[in-house]
């Protein structure tokens, strides 16, 4: 007998994008084990329980390919969103991070965690800013997800964990290393990256990743400083100067990418370097996305793409079907060309395409036998969804977010229910995260006021 039986209209995101109307997933040792009909598999596992049903849409679980788990969870909208970036980033967050505790750090990653989960996140790529990586991967432990971590990584200029490169890169060694058994969560080597890198860094980060054939992530170019920053130091563009270090490659997904000239794009889609677009932290930190931004152009050039969400101050909600349905909007806008983008490609950048930009289309991605049974389960019997779409792609992308999903299964295990965590009892967490913010903001001497006068 299989262990779970997953029944609804499936978007198996499969080579052919089959949509099965009326369709079943069966789950066995954490592993999918057949797709088929719902009568066919049913009639072969008769005494298996069932999870969905005829209202329920099924989808792959959504891949985010770039989340800060740390830092500015704890200060959610504390950052006022008039600010430059670079204020809310070294006034703001570096300080929040310097006063973090490893306490702190593990009850930001599960709070987190548990809202990218109740909205169909099953894989989270973390960002790099983690100063306790054993912390957060027990975060993932906890909330029953699977994930991508490194630590902090810079060794130029003052600021929380800066260390010389080799004591960087040893840190970065342990992490993949203690890891590599993990049932959940990857060793990567990471980075801040920006200009807050030596070259002797940044190339010693790549040659790492590819000896300990893993990952590397960093940050670089959202906005056009890094430009700036990359021609005083060596006359290059940064694309172009990280090219020239061997850095570029298809072990490496780089996070924005949203200022480059065509040079840059080029050596980008020739060295099969992978990208990790996240439109709403452009938006809300003004960064030039619309102006600048050549995401689409990569992708249809085959570019790897996934879609990322950021930090609690730029990206804001961890919501996967909001970030691809304003991807889908900018793509259209931008080109002035509805037929530019469609709510198709937005899914697969959450699925397929997301999983083949981080390296792990072999196992998730798609509901197809012999992959990881990460599955999400969206409810159709919601308002939004009367009449049900003849295209459900389309009501999924345009009309729906996580607020519709109901159940979610990761590695075969049941983590969320009825819109519920199976793991995690999030009231518990309410009033230690709101003692932790306030530590949090007096220890790094923030002061947050509203806007508009409180009574």
């Amino acid at each position: 007998m299989a262990d779970l039986i997953i029944i609804g209209t499936l978007l198996s995101m499969d080579p052919q994008r089959t949509i099965w109307s009326d369709g079943a997933v069966v789950i066995n040792q954490g592993e999918i084990t057949a797709v088929g009909t719902r009568s066919e598999l049913l009639a072969q596992h008769p005494d298996t329980p069932t999870l969905g049903g005829p209202d329920c849409l099924i989808t792959p679980g959504f891949i985010n390919a770039h989340q800060h788990l740390t830092g500015d969870r704890l200060i959610r909208s504390c950052i006022p969103d008039t600010l430059v970036s670079s204020e809310a980033i070294f006034d703001w967050v570096v300080p929040t991070h310097a006063a973090h505790t490893p306490d702190d750090d593990e009850l930001s990653a599960t709070l987190s965690l548990l809202e990218a989960v109740g909205n169909g996140i099953t894989t989270t790529v973390e960002a790099g800013t983690v100063a306790h990586p054993y912390r957060v991967a027990a975060a993932f432990e906890k909330v029953g997800v699977r994930g991508c971590i490194g630590s902090w990584g810079w060794d130029v200029e003052d600021g929380p964990f800066a260390a010389p490169a080799n004591d960087v890169l040893a840190r970065q060694r342990q992490v993949v290393e203690d890891l590599v058994d993990h049932p959940l969560v990857d060793g990567w080597v990471t980075l801040v990256g920006h200009d807050l890198a030596t070259d002797y860094l940044y190339a010693g980060a790549a040659n790492l990743a590819r000896e300990l054939h893993t990952n590397l992530t960093f940050h670089l170019s959202p906005s056009a400083q890094d430009g700036q920053s990359f021609a005083l130091r060596s006359g290059k563009r940064p694309v172009t100067h990280l090219n020239d270090l061997n850095v570029l490659g298809p072990h490496l997904l780089m996070a924005h990418a949203v200022h480059l000239d065509n040079t840059e794009l080029d050596l980008l889609l020739s060295t099969d370097t992978s990208v990790a677009y996240c439109p709403w932290a452009y938006l809300r930190l003004g960064q030039g996305v619309t102006q600048a931004g050549r995401h689409v152009d990569f992708l249809d050039r085959g570019g790897r793409l996934a879609l990322g969400i950021d930090s609690e101050n730029a990206g804001d909600a961890i919501d996967p079907l909001r970030v691809a349905s304003l991807a889908a909007g900018l793509a259209k806008d931008m080109s002035q060309d509805t037929t530019a983008f469609s709510a198709h490609q937005a899914l697969e950048l959450l699925t397929i395409g997301g999983a083949t930009a981080i390296g792990q289309a072999g196992r998730i991605g798609s509901l197809e036998v012999g992959k990881k049974a990460d599955i999400v389960v969206h409810g159709l019997s919601g308002t939004e969804a009367s009449p049900a779409a003849i295209d459900p792609v389309l009501q999924l992308i345009w009309a729906s977010d996580g607020r519709g999903v109901r159940h979610v299964i990761v590695d075969g295990k049941i983590v969320v229910q009825d819109g519920q965590s199976t793991q995690v009892n999030h009231q518990e967490l309410r009033s230690v995260a709101q003692e932790a913010r306030q530590r949090l903001l007096s220890d790094a001497g923030l002061n947050p006021t509203p806007l508009w006068p409180v009574r």
